[in-house]
């Protein structure tokens, strides 16, 4: 795998000739389950009840509301059908209960997660999430929170590099 073809690297704007790319390939290894962690989040081979299409468009409404364009673009380029308004941050699920409950719980999760509870969880079980794709949902926020805050690090360390 080349590192700097990853998401991370393109997002975070690090090449083989940049000056944190020594630090970087000294990485190689975490950059690629960061890869994998990527691919087993957006597009796992069973998505459960969180489609290819849902994922991509949950993550492009993360990156949207933590502000990084890089990261819009690439998630934007995995659009499916349906996901375009799962990334629109002003939409809030309309009339489907089952899409407000996650994107409410994703806003949540992404921009102020210390008021989460356990009230969280049970509002996507009412709407008739099962345990197992409220996980997937969990992952999902998980990873990208962390791909978010690992391009933004390596953004700050090439400004003072």
């Amino acid at each position: 795998m080349d590192i700097f073809q990853t998401v991370v690297a393109k997002a975070s704007g690090i090449t083989a000739d940049s000056a944190l790319a020594s630090v970087f390939s000294a990485r190689a290894d975490l950059m690629e389950l960061t890869e994998n962690s990527h691919e087993a989040s957006l597009r796992p081979k069973s998505p459960g009840g969180l489609s290819h299409a849902e994922r991509a468009g949950l993550a492009c409404r993360m990156a949207k509301l933590n502000n990084d364009s890089a990261l819009v673009t690439h998630y934007e380029s995995l659009f499916g059908d349906g996901s375009q308004s799962l990334a629109d941050t002003s939409f809030d699920g309309g009339s489907d209960a089952r899409l407000k409950a996650i994107i409410r719980h994703t806003d949540l999760i992404t921009t102020k997660p210390k008021e989460a509870a356990a009230g969280d969880v049970l509002a996507l079980q009412s709407v008739g999430m099962n345990d197992p794709d409220i996980v997937r949902l969990s992952q999902l926020i998980a990873f990208l929170s962390y791909q978010i805050r690992v391009v933004h690090s390596l953004r700050l360390m090439a400004e003072v590099a």
